[in-house]
């Protein structure tokens, strides 16, 4: 699953060079649900970036704890939660990693998933708006989670899905086709993401400082044939 975010500040004019700020980005070294991040989202064909919180809050919800803050990449056609969802409000997280926990006889060590070459994440998410009052609404979010490839498989058993910044758009559109949509749900190439162990401080969402993110140890990555000799 994906239970905290890392986010640091993300150079937009080369990740996404006609994305309009609406707001500015938040950011945070140990993100965790139930607050309010960043979204990208496709407004009258442009790009948006503005603030949603994190779990996802249908009308209908009554119980603010069982807002999902992640929805399984299989289900989203099926459960009422994520269904409509789905179909018309995709929209995406910007963010540099993301925590997991490996069990260990001891106990569960931290690790950071991140692109192997530290570049910015497009996390595939969907969202819903719940009003109010008749003036006032409130945007919320679920990350869409995937199974892990092979190489990351040890640390968990699930990962948000990325979206390459160049399906960015088609992700986003509400008129590609849930079919096509769904195609993009992918686990990671295994050359794309690797991770390293991090402080168990990350453990406390209240701790916020950048040393929760620096390795403690070499990063799990993949190697190819040439890397080895």
């Amino acid at each position: 699953m994906a239970g905290r975010l890392h986010i640091a500040p993300i150079d937009f004019s080369q990740l996404l060079p006609d994305l309009v700020m609406d707001m500015p980005q938040v950011t945070s070294a140990n993100l965790a649900p139930r607050r309010m991040l960043s979204g990208i989202r496709l407004e009258a064909g442009r790009l948006h970036l503005g603030r949603l919180f994190w779990g996802l809050t249908p009308p209908w919800l009554t119980v603010l704890d069982h807002a999902p803050h992640c929805a399984r990449a299989e289900s989203l056609a099926e459960r009422r939660m994520f269904r409509d969802a789905f179909q018309a409000r995709r929209c995406l997280v910007p963010a540099t990693g993301i925590y997991v926990w490996k069990s260990q006889p001891r106990a569960k060590q931290p690790f950071l998933v991140t692109r192997v070459d530290r570049g910015p994440l497009l996390l595939a998410a969907l969202w819903c708006r719940f009003h109010t009052s008749l003036a006032e609404h409130t945007d919320s979010l679920a990350l869409i989670t995937v199974p892990t490839n092979a190489l990351l498989a040890p640390l968990g058993d699930r990962l948000p899905a990325v979206i390459p910044s160049d399906d960015a758009r088609r992700w986003l559109d509400p008129q590609t086709s849930v079919e096509s949509a769904q195609a993009l749900l992918a686990a990671a190439p295994r050359e794309l993401l690797g991770a390293f162990p991090v402080s168990r401080r990350v453990n406390n969402p209240a701790n916020q400082e950048a040393a929760c993110a620096h390795p403690v140890g070499p990063m799990l990555r993949h190697q190819n044939p040439l890397e080895r000799r």
